[in-house]
């Protein structure tokens, strides 16, 4: 049984497409990935799944009911985490749980309210202005914000953009913990390889407004995985004969079975007095991206100011 239902969704904005036709199914109770660069796709996508644009083409089912036919309905069965910081900081923690219940029409939420914050350790807390929380407290209490209206599934968006290591990794526990206790289906978009690895049951990997692989980590790494031998040449001028190699500017990416035993006829190949840099990018989302891009996910051509400005003049 699907909790989302994507077929051919699209999002144009003027002649630009944002999001191409992009077709997949979120099963119920799952932890879904869509993963890819900035300027992807990812944040246009969630957008039109959770009511806040509308498509240009084609639809989805989210907890059953269509996002073009019955948004109100979706929205009252979802909740939402941004990638940007939606607390009131003037506004304490049980006071911005209150104004989330009035726009969500939660009634009775007293209750829950002091469950969810009970249950992520800072019911001691809401009478304290949410100005004054660490970083962790903040996103536990968007958590139970986001969770206030018992949602089937919930959004989240870059949910670990800008944190520091060990907070990304306690917001990554409180993730699977918020799945597993509250059975509720999650889809996150992400530009961390690692994040979507270790969190995702299945991931799709979206660039340039187009899903371009589909599975679970293990099954993309095994389809289009593969050890990535990337070498930094002093000359790229210089003219290199080697199979399987991708040349970009001055960098050379070679996709091996073992980066250990095709290493040193590599070297051999393009000459050690060339060689810069080498680097090894063992089997990995990565890897999979590289390959079926060409370039990792932070080389990614993604120019904001133009693409906004595009979408300032298509509204317009």
């Amino acid at each position: 049984m699907y909790s989302i239902e994507t077929e051919n969704l699209t999002k144009r904005y003027g002649d630009f497409i944002a999001v191409d036709h992009v077709s997949f199914q979120v099963e119920k109770g799952e932890i879904f990935g869509l993963l890819g660069p900035n300027g992807a796709g990812k944040t246009t996508t969630i957008k039109m799944l959770t009511g806040l644009t509308p498509p240009s083409d084609g639809d989805a089912l989210v907890a059953g009911f269509s996002i073009r036919k019955d948004p109100i309905e979706v929205k009252k069965r979802i909740g939402w985490i941004s990638s940007e910081v939606i607390l009131d900081d003037d506004l304490t923690a049980w006071e911005n749980l209150e104004i989330q219940a009035r726009l969500t029409g939660v009634k009775n939420w007293k209750d829950r309210a002091n469950d969810l914050l009970r249950y992520f350790g800072i019911l001691e807390f809401k009478d304290r202005r949410t100005g004054k929380f660490s970083t962790g407290m903040r996103k536990k209490l968007e958590v139970s914000m986001a969770l206030l209206n018992s949602p089937e599934v919930i959004f989240m968006d870059e949910p670990t953009i800008g944190l520091d290591v060990n907070t990304r990794a306690s917001m990554w526990n409180l993730i699977r913990e918020i799945n597993r206790d509250y059975q509720v289906t999650i889809l996150l978009t992400t530009h961390y390889m690692e994040e979507a690895d270790s969190l995702c049951s299945r991931i799709g990997i979206i660039n340039k407004g187009k899903i371009i692989a589909f599975g679970s980590p293990e099954e993309l790494k095994a389809k289009y995985g593969g050890d990535i031998i990337e070498i930094e040449l002093k000359n790229p001028s210089k003219t290199i004969s080697l199979e399987n190699a991708a040349i970009n500017n001055n960098k050379v990416r070679v996709k091996v079975n073992s980066a250990e035993l095709a290493l040193m006829d590599i070297i051999k190949a393009i000459g050690n007095e060339n060689i810069k840099s080498v680097r090894i990018n063992k089997s990995s989302l990565d890897t999979v991206f590289i390959n079926l891009t060409g370039g990792s996910i932070e080389e990614q051509d993604f120019d904001a100011r133009k693409f906004y400005a595009m979408i300032r003049r298509a509204r317009r």
